[in-house]
């Protein structure tokens, strides 16, 4: 039953997300990237570049290596989550910046994503030779769940608006749920070794969650001066892609032990965010109050 979930149900699961991102998006959340271009760049810079270099010196600072360590560079690869989206309407932040990252670095990621986790290969395993990444296999992959299906959910939208306004209420909510489902998949299929991977992988997971989220904040508040757009940077930071990473390790690389770091990480994901945008919208509401 596990295996048939990460194999089958895992990549149909995300083509269905997938397309229910696209009908959430507009021609007009690309254009905006033209329109807001440094909140967009500095953005997509702490998605692209600072996640993973913040990855990098998590897993030397605490030491992990071999297959946990694989794992978690490869999330840090993934664009953000579909529910970075939904946080950042709860966190009162800039929604069409975080739709617009999403959709823009949803495009990037699948280019990318198969030339680093190789080079993470090479550089963490302990024993590359046994885990082979082939890259253009990997690109149309990701190209077939990730792109093409988004691509398809904005032709729904042009087409039936209707629809897609309906239907994309629910992408969030079911993205959560077969993140949780593969989690516990993984969990099962682990048995006595899954408390050791725990004690491992743990603290480097955590840590790269809190870390970027605090970077991604201070920069967006540094640079923009823009409360509602540090508020996004810093769930689009936070939220990654867990379907998508787990995707990559669980039914590419067939490796479950890859899938740990990432698992751990989008579980911890949802308390963070939930915290931050307590504690922001808590905030905002005491200024509103003061004002009055």
């Amino acid at each position: 039953m596990p295996t048939m979930l990460t194999s089958i149900g895992l990549p149909v699961a995300l083509i269905l997300i997938m397309i229910g991102v696209g009908m959430s998006l507009t021609r007009d959340d690309f254009t905006r990237v033209f329109k807001q271009p440094k909140s967009f760049l500095i953005g997509a810079g702490c998605q692209m570049l600072l996640l993973p270099l913040v990855a990098i010196a998590v897993i030397a600072l605490t030491g992990l290596s071999g297959e946990l360590a694989i794992g978690l560079f490869i999330l840090s690869l993934c664009p953000g989550g579909t529910t970075s989206n939904l946080y950042s309407y709860l966190a009162k932040g800039d929604v069409g910046l975080s739709v617009s990252l999403t959709a823009v670095i949803g495009f990037i990621t699948p280019f990318t994503i198969p030339f680093l986790a190789t080079w993470a290969i090479a550089f963490y395993g302990e024993q590359a030779q046994n885990f082979q990444l082939p890259i253009i296999s990997t690109w149309f992959k990701l190209l077939a769940v990730t792109v093409f299906p988004v691509l398809i959910g904005m032709g729904i939208r042009t087409k039936w608006p209707a629809v897609a306004n309906r239907a994309q209420n629910y992408v969030s909510w079911f993205s959560i749920a077969v993140l949780t489902l593969v989690i516990l998949s993984i969990c099962i299929k682990l048995g006595d070794q899954l408390i050791e991977f725990i004690r491992l992988a743990g603290p480097a997971a955590v840590l790269l969650n809190i870390v970027t989220m605090s970077l991604g904040y201070l920069i967006g508040q540094q640079l923009l001066h823009n409360d509602a757009q540090s508020r996004t940077i810093t769930l689009e930071v936070g939220l990654q892609n867990g379907t998508l990473t787990l995707l990559i390790t669980s039914t590419i690389l067939e490796n479950t032990t890859m899938s740990i770091a990432p698992s751990i990480y989008s579980l911890f994901m949802f308390i963070s965010a939930g915290l931050f945008t307590y504690f922001v919208t808590k905030k905002t509401g005491s200024v509103i109050e003061n004002g009055q």
